[in-house]
């Protein structure tokens, strides 16, 4: 027999009640017929099933026939909600999980991880832990939020596993698809991590990382791709670039055919690109037919398309083209002929035409048509005029536009005229109207003198449906003519009376404001003037062109606001005075590294603090300035910071002097040049004088101690002499007796100041007179010194010439290098010429021409390098050839300062090659004897060529070369520090050692940790290498203090402490143990759940401070033990109204009573059982506590329950009792409930339907797990 399920009269009539009514007929004749059935014969099966009772909604994959049938029973408009929130679980096993200290479970690393992935992903998290310890994390959000958020789990959560799958090269872009979105794709999908070699790496495998189960599903996805590409084809074709067209056809239609047919992708390269190779891509036989039917298209234009070239301006082109090549593809459909147009950036203007010869003619039209279908125009309008003739937001343009569309209309900045372009017709409608908008705008502005009659008129014209004229220049009239309905002509009579009013308070102001204020006014892009144009809408802002040089800026506009307008921009201007205030600080160049900093760190850390512009010279620049601008005051705070970086590096002083502020000009000298002098003679002092007019007398002088005192007496000497008697005397000689005049060092000028105590001043190379000399002093000593500069002078005019032997082998000497010694002789001896017999001949005369002293002059230098020559000898110096980049110095610096201080020649060998033998030397002679002894060619003894280093020059000062040199040799060190020390001492990543190498300027070697060796090496120079070894010693000091300090901080005691008070002891959140640890500075370890010791806390730190911490766990644990527990019997149906939500009313009432409260566990024997833990008063108060809300509870449990039971009452109660009768209900067949021996819910069971807060067993259930 068939289990049935019973459904009561008055829940049918409810039920059908909510059908429409041609449902709810059918159902109760269906109703009819099953009572029928049922009370005659009795027969089970012609009952109805529960599906036709009850029909199921449509389903998405539901077969045709049952979503025609539900289509019926129901309605065909209901469409399935998909909701966009989704909720997925991921497990990750106890030896998968990166984070498995299960103490810290919710909190710590792995709580922090879930926590940014939320905010990364915007997804919901939840986290469980199971019985195998294993990671349960419940994911709600959208569909994307949760894929991410899975990829982020698997990647921070997960321990990572790694695979790698080779697949063919040229199968990596379909794994990687358009723009990376396939990788992306299959990222997420898999939740792995997916690395493709790059186009370069000839590398043909894809490494693959992330779970076990992600990497399966990875590779096999990958593998698939692969598997589908192999099956497919590519080919590519030539095709000439000029029948491109005909096989792409007209807007691409030709082409995409051809793919619709074949099933191949045809990819035609675009007509920009300048490629002939069309590529086909898909099956094998899809391709083929593709290949074949373009070679088709191309054979068959190949032999019949023919080309005819017509010239067409240039200009006109882009008619020809339209826009995005439209008008070219419309030629193309409709005649088939193709139109070639030349490059933008050609000058040609021939265009070809290409295609059948019978349609060449008609193309030919219809580019005829084309090019002249538009025409260009341009209507004059001052520049001035043109935002007025546009309107607010473009509102007077649009009018014309929206009538015209094609008709292009170009406003040009600083011209006085307006481009039109457009078909012929439109754009000869839309230039009448502009120019009858420009005239009416000429006539207003002339007739009010503003811009304002612009919107005015036109919006009285078009509100008060009025003709408004208004009289031209010439007419010289007054009068206004307006026409139109009586009532707008009165009103717009009164407007323009108003507007006429209001046009007498305008005013034009001329604000003066520096050109050099008005870029930063206007900002970049004018977004600042935009700012000052928005504030003040009625006021026009005019600044000049940049080349009239100009400081007035216009205002015009109401009166009022030109003047608040006025004020604003003046208060900016003035802001931008106090900020660009200037000063310049003279830094001597060799510090102007130091001010910068490494990477620039020190130049920018003091432009963020001061917020200035600092400004450097450039390198090769030989200013010594440092610009500052700013406000006055940060620019003296970035001065001063400047100026002590240069006095920390040097011992630079400040002295201030002072000389009468009458006299500052006179010893400055015209352009500087006084001053400039005693600069320069002084070792490059900087001299400060105040600015002129201040009245102030002092003069600051800085730089080296010795150097400032010189300048000091010889500022003080010449003011002295300014102010006795001070004469000024000029002469003039050639600029290259200059240096002749000055002498090698200043020796000869010394000589005349010194016999005469007059000043010299020679021009700088900056000075626009070269010749101009400038003596002063007295009278007297000018007039000496005068004239002996003059004989001087007039002596080396005297041009004379003579000769000197010079030995041949010396000639190359002299003439080597593009004759650099001859340069420098003239450049020394007044610009004397030396000239030399042509190579090859043996003459041994040198000729020398120029002024009778130069010539003596020179011939004496000459004798003294010839001299030198003479005693020159060649002295070899063996130094391992691994120290010649030491020596050398960074760009060769140390070896050139060498060469320079003992004027020497010092070449350096090739490098060591071991192809070739070094071939045997004669012995090297000095002064005609043999420096050391000749060694045999095959002498083992014998220096390597390549370590052996030439110096070349006198005999004395290329020994002191040689020991120079062997100076810079670096030198090694053994220091012995412990083996333990040696990680601490390189540091993180080598920090350490680094910032000590950089520190002693020494290279620090730190043996290999399997060495196991106490020795570290240092090399560098010799005068580094003491300072380095005492700060490595130090260093070793305090890491072995710091050694001591840690094994004083690594004392542990232990504490038993009974495991049901660990939870009391660490705290909510871990607070009491936190400030236990905090307080005595010391770290407290709880047992790990699988320790043998449960009862065993370990303390580790200072002795003292472990047992200051052990004591106070103890006193918790004492408090502790003189709790009691006690347990209560609370009914169960109240226990949740006790915890409240999220636990809000049990914390409250532990907080209160400071006690603890534990509630039984679901499927505990006695669910009634409460247990209070705590003091004993505290405990007694509680449990009275609970009692009381007990009883308030089940009070209301108790109504509750009442209601739920109460019955309907009276006649109608027993009317439908009656007519209900002994009615077996509704009942049908094959319900889902029937699955066992089960019976139909009961609606009376406070099992099935129980009450709300009653306690009830879990029941299995075929409809699922119940949930309330």
């Amino acid at each position: 027999m068939s289990s049935v399920a019973v459904l009561t009269q008055e829940s049918f009539n409810e039920h059908r009640s909510g059908l429409l009514p041609e449902q709810s007929g059918g159902h109760s004749r269906f109703l009819k017929s099953v009572v029928a059935g049922s009370s005659g014969a009795g027969d089970e099966d012609a009952l109805p099933t529960y599906k036709d009772a009850f029909p199921p909604l449509p389903e998405k994959a539901a077969s045709p026939e049952g979503t025609q049938e539900s289509a019926n029973a129901w309605t065909s408009k209901i469409r399935p909600l998909k909701s966009s929130v989704i909720t997925q679980v991921f497990h990750v096993p106890l030896e998968e999980r990166k984070y498995k200290d299960i103490n810290q479970f919710g909190e710590g690393d792995q709580a922090k991880v879930c926590v940014d992935i939320m905010h990364k992903t915007g997804a919901h998290l939840e986290l469980s832990m199971a019985k195998d310890q294993g990671l349960s994390i419940m994911v709600s959000g959208k569909l994307d939020a949760v894929m991410k958020a899975r990829k982020e789990i698997v990647s921070r959560l997960q321990t990572q596993a790694s695979a790698t799958v080779a697949i063919p090269k040229e199968h990596h872009r379909f794994v990687i698809g358009k723009n990376g979105e396939k990788l992306q794709e299959l990222e997420l999908k898999t939740a792995t991590k997916i690395q493709i070699p790059r186009p370069d790496d000839p590398s043909n495998q894809i490494k693959i990382s992330g779970t076990k189960e992600g990497l399966e599903k990875a590779k096999h996805e990958i593998l698939l791709i692969s598997a589908e590409q192999d099956k497919r084809a590519v080919e590519r074709v030539n095709i000439d670039k000029v029948y491109h067209p005909f096989i792409t056809g007209a807007y691409n239609k030709l082409v995409g055919e051809m793919m619709q047919e074949t099933g191949a992708r045809i990819n035609v390269p675009p007509p920009s690109v300048n490629k002939t190779e069309i590529v086909i891509t898909g099956e094998k036989e899809q391709v083929a037919l593709a290949v074949a039917m373009i070679k088709k298209i191309y054979e068959e234009k190949k032999k019949n398309a023919t080309t005819i070239a017509v010239e067409v301006k240039k200009s006109q082109h882009k008619y020809v083209i339209g826009p995005k090549g439209n008008t070219l593809q419309e030629i193309l459909e409709r005649t088939g002929v193709s139109v070639e147009i030349p490059p933008s950036d050609s000058s040609s203007e021939t265009v070809i035409l290409r295609g059948e010869p019978d349609r060449l003619g008609q193309a030919l039209t219809e580019v005829y048509a084309k090019a002249n279908s538009y025409t260009v125009s341009s209507v004059s309008a001052p520049s001035w005029l043109h935002r007025f003739i546009i309107g607010k937001k473009g509102q007077n343009l649009a009018k014309i536009t929206q009538q015209m569309p094609k008709v292009h209309i170009e406003f040009t900045e600083g011209e006085d005229k307006i481009t039109l372009e457009g078909p012929t017709k439109d754009l000869q409608m839309v230039q009448s109207q502009i120019e009858a908008i420009v005239t009416d705008l000429r006539s207003l502005f002339s007739l009010f003198r503003s811009f304002t009659c612009l919107f005015t008129v036109n919006r009285i014209k078009e509100l008060h449906k009025v003709t408004v004229r208004i009289p031209p220049d010439n007419e010289k009239s007054n009068l206004i003519r307006i026409e139109g309905d009586p009532q707008g002509v009165q009103e717009a009579k009164k407007e323009l009376l108003e507007l006429a009013s209001r046009m007498e308070n305008e005013r034009t102001k001329d604000l003066i404001i520096e050109q050099r204020f008005h870029r930063a006014i206007i900002g970049q892009k004018g977004e600042k003037i935009k700012e000052v144009r928005d504030k003040f809408p009625e006021v026009i802002i005019n600044f000049p062109d940049p080349a009239q040089k100009s400081d007035i800026v216009q205002l015009r506009g109401p009166r009022t606001e030109v003047e608040k307008c006025s004020k604003f921009m003046q208060k900016m201007v003035a802001e931008m005075v106090e900020n660009s205030f200037s000063v310049s600080v003279p830094i001597f160049k060799q510090f102007h590294k130091n001010i910068i900093g490494k990477g620039g760190a020190n130049i920018k850390k003091i432009r963020e603090e001061t917020n200035t512009k600092i400004d450097l010279p450039a390198e090769n620049s030989n200013s010594e300035m440092i610009v500052i601008t700013g406000k006055k005051a940060n620019c003296e705070a970035a001065r001063n910071r400047i100026l002590a970086i240069q006095k920390e590096l040097a011992n630079i002083t400040e002295v201030e002097v002072s000389i009468p502020s009458k006299l500052h000009n006179s010893l400055i000298g015209s352009k500087g040049r006084f001053v400039r002098s005693i600069m320069e003679e002084c070792g490059g002092v900087h001299i400060h004088f105040p600015t002129e007019g201040s009245g102030i007398d002092k003069v600051t002088i800085r730089g080296p101690v010795e150097d400032v005192e010189k300048a000091k007496q010889q500022l003080l000497a010449l003011a002295e002499e300014k102010q006795t008697k001070s004469h000024t005397a000029e002469l003039r000689a050639k600029p290259e007796y200059h240096k002749f005049l000055i002498g090698k060092g200043g020796g000869n000028i010394r000589k005349v100041r010194d016999s005469t105590g007059a000043r010299i001043i020679f021009p700088t190379a900056d000075d626009q007179d070269q010749e101009l000399i400038t003596v002063v002093g007295t009278e007297e000593a000018v007039r000496e010194a005068q004239k002996e500069l003059e004989e001087l002078i007039k002596s080396l005019d005297n041009v004379v010439e003579d000769t000197m032997s010079v030995d041949p082998k010396h000639h190359r000497y002299f003439v080597a290098r593009r004759g650099q010694v001859l340069r420098d002789l003239a450049d020394e001896y007044g610009g004397v010429m030396v000239s030399f017999p042509r190579t090859g001949s043996q003459s041994d005369k040198v000729t020398l021409k120029g002024a009778k002293e130069c010539v003596e002059a020179a011939k004496k230098r000459m004798q003294e390098i010839i001299e030198d020559l003479d005693a020159q000898v060649t002295m070899e110096c063996v130094i391992p050839q691994k120290f010649h980049r030491s020596i050398m110095g960074p760009k060769g610096s140390r070896i050139q300062q060498i060469t320079r201080d003992h004027n020497v020649q010092i070449k350096f060998p090739d490098r060591e090659d071991v192809q070739a033998a070094p071939p045997a030397e004669a012995p090297v002679q000095e002064n005609g004897e043999t420096n050391g002894e000749v060694k045999e060619p095959g002498d083992p003894a014998a220096p390597k060529k390549c370590d052996v280093i030439v110096i070349s020059g006198r005999k004395e000062r290329c020994e002191a070369a040689i020991e120079a040199l062997k100076a810079l040799v670096p030198v090694t060190i053994e220091v012995e520090v412990p083996f333990e020390l040696h990680r601490y001492i390189i540091g993180q990543k080598g920090s350490g050692i680094r910032k000590m190498m950089d520190e002693f300027e020494v290279n620090i070697q730190v043996p290999a940790p399997e060495l196991q060796s106490d020795i570290i090496s240092i090399t560098g120079l010799a005068n580094h290498l003491d300072r380095a070894k005492e700060g490595l010693l130090e260093r070793v000091k305090e890491l072995q203090a710091e050694q001591e300090d840690r094994a004083l901080r690594s004392f542990k005691l232990t504490i038993t402490v009974d495991p049901k008070y660990h939870p009391k002891i660490i705290g909510r959140k871990g607070a009491i143990i936190t400030n236990i640890r905090t307080e005595h500075d010391v770290n407290i370890q709880f047992p790990e759940k699988n320790d043998e010791n449960q009862d065993q806390i370990t303390i580790t730190g200072y002795e003292h401070k472990a047992t200051a911490a052990r004591d106070a766990i103890q006193a918790i644990v004492d408090e502790l033990e003189e709790m009691i527990s006690e347990d209560i019997t609370l009914d169960s149906r109240v226990h949740a109204r006790i915890i409240g939500a999220r636990g809000k009313g049990i914390r409250k009432i532990m907080d209160e009573f400071k006690v603890d409260l534990r509630f039984p566990q679901s499927g505990a024997a006695d669910p009634n059982i409460v247990t209070v833990m705590g003091r004993p008063e505290l405990v007694d108060e509680a449990i009275d506590h609970l009692l009381n809300l007990e009883e308030e509870y089940m009070a209301d449990v108790v109504e509750s329950a009442k209601m739920a039971h109460i019955r309907p009452s009276g006649s109608s109660a027993a009317a439908m009792d009656e007519s209900r009768g002994s009615s077996k209900g509704f009942v049908v067949r094959e319900a889902p409930w029937t699955t066992g021996s089960e019976k139909a819910p009961d609606m009376s069971s406070s099992e099935d339907f129980p009450s709300f807060g009653a306690p009830v067993a879990t029941k299995a259930s075929p409809w699922g797990p119940k949930r309330f």
